[in-house]
C-alpha cells in the first residue's frame, strides 16, 4: 500500500521549511544589517531590476508564442502575455512554481490539446533554462581554464565542473537520435526540435532564450547594486546563475530560503559580506514579487470574463 502525503500538508511544508530556513539565514547572515541595507536600498536600481525582469517576461511570453506556433498553437501577442503573466501570480503565490505554467497549458489547450500545449509550455521554459546554462558556461569555462580575476575556490570548480559535463552531455543527447531508446522518445525530441531549432525559428529563439537569461542575471546584479554590493559583468555571468539555479529545487515556497542560502555562499565570493548577500537575495525577491503586479490585473480580467477559466 502506497502513502502519499496530502497536498495541502506538502505545500504546508513547503512554507515552513521556508521560514526555517529564512529564519535560519537571518542569525547566520546579520539579519539585523541585512534589513538596514534594505531600507535604505536605491530605489533606481530596484526599478531597474524590475523593468528588466519585466522585459524578461515580454521576452519569455513571445518565445511562447512562437513555440507555441511552431506546435499549431495560434496565439496573439496580448494573449501570450497576459498568459504568462497571469501564469506568474500562481507560481509566485503557490508552492512548487510550476503550477501557473501547468494552467497555462490548460488554457492554451483548445487547438492542439493538452498534451500538445503541456509540451509547448515544456520547451519554452526549457529552453530558457539551456540559454542560462550556455550564457554561464561561455563566462566560466575561461575562469576554471585560466584563473584569475574571479577565483572559484576548489570545493566549487568540482561541482561547477559536473555541472558542465552534465550539461554538456544532454546538450549533445538532443542532436544524437541514436541515443534514444524508442519511437516515443524521439519523436518527443523531434517535436522539441521542431519547436526550437527548426531554421525559420533558430535566430529568433536564440535571441529571445539569451534575452531572458541576461534579463534574470542583470535584475540580480542590479538588487546587488542597490544594497551596495556592485558586481563585475564576468561575476554577475558567473556567480548569479548558480544562485538563480537553486530556485528550481521544489523543496520551499517560491526558491525563498534556497536563493538567499545561495547568495549568502556564492556572493562574498566576489566581495560581498553575507549580509548584503542576504539584502541583495531579497531585494531580488521583492523585485519579482513587483514585476509580477500586471499578473494580477490579468487575473481580475480573466475572472470577470469567466469565473470557471482560472
Amino acid at each position: 500500500m502506497t502513502l502519499r502525503m496530502p497536498l495541502v500538508v506538502l505545500r504546508s511544508l513547503q512554507v515552513a521549511l521556508a521560514v526555517a530556513l529564512l529564519a535560519l539565514l537571518w542569525r547566520v547572515a546579520d539579519g539585523a544589517n541585512a534589513i538596514d541595507l534594505l531600507i535604505g536600498l536605491h530605489v533606481g536600481w530596484l526599478a531597474a531590476a524590475t523593468a528588466a525582469l519585466t522585459l524578461q517576461t515580454v521576452l519569455s511570453a513571445l518565445r511562447w508564442r512562437l513555440t507555441a506556433g511552431q506546435m499549431g498553437i495560434g496565439l496573439d501577442r496580448v494573449t501570450a502575455l497576459r498568459e504568462y503573466y497571469l501564469a506568474q501570480v500562481f507560481n509566485q503565490a503557490l508552492p512548487g512554481g510550476v503550477l501557473g505554467d501547468a494552467g497555462r497549458a490548460v488554457r492554451a489547450r483548445a487547438a492542439a490539446g493538452v498534451l500538445t500545449s503541456a509540451q509547448a509550455v515544456l520547451f519554452e521554459r526549457v529552453a530558457g533554462q539551456i540559454a542560462l546554462f550556455v550564457v554561464f558556461s561561455v563566462a566560466v569555462i575561461p575562469i576554471l581554464l585560466r584563473p584569475g580575476g574571479l577565483d572559484l575556490p576548489a570545493w566549487l570548480e568540482a561541482p561547477v565542473a559536473l555541472f558542465l559535463l552534465l550539461g554538456g552531455a544532454a546538450l549533445v543527447g538532443l542532436w544524437r537520435i541514436e541515443l534514444w531508446p524508442n519511437a516515443s522518445a524521439r519523436r518527443f525530441r523531434a517535436a522539441f526540435l521542431h519547436a526550437l531549432a527548426s531554421p525559420d525559428v533558430r535566430v529568433r529563439q536564440v535571441s529571445m532564450s539569451v534575452g531572458t537569461a541576461l534579463c534574470n542575471i542583470a535584475a540580480f546584479a542590479f538588487c546587488a547594486q542597490a544594497v551596495g554590493t556592485g558586481l563585475t559583468p564576468v561575476a554577475a555571468l558567473v556567480l548569479v546563475p548558480l544562485i538563480l539555479l537553486s530556485m528550481l529545487i521544489p523543496l520551499t515556497f517560491g526558491g525563498w530560503g534556497l536563493r538567499e542560502g545561495a547568495a549568502i555562499v556564492i556572493l562574498p565570493l566576489a566581495g560581498a559580506t553575507q549580509s548584503e548577500a542576504l539584502a541583495a537575495s531579497v531585494a531580488f525577491g521583492c523585485a519579482m514579487l513587483i514585476a509580477t503586479v500586471p499578473g494580477l490585473l490579468a487575473l481580475r480580467g480573466s475572472f470577470a470574463t469567466d469565473p470557471t477559466r482560472i
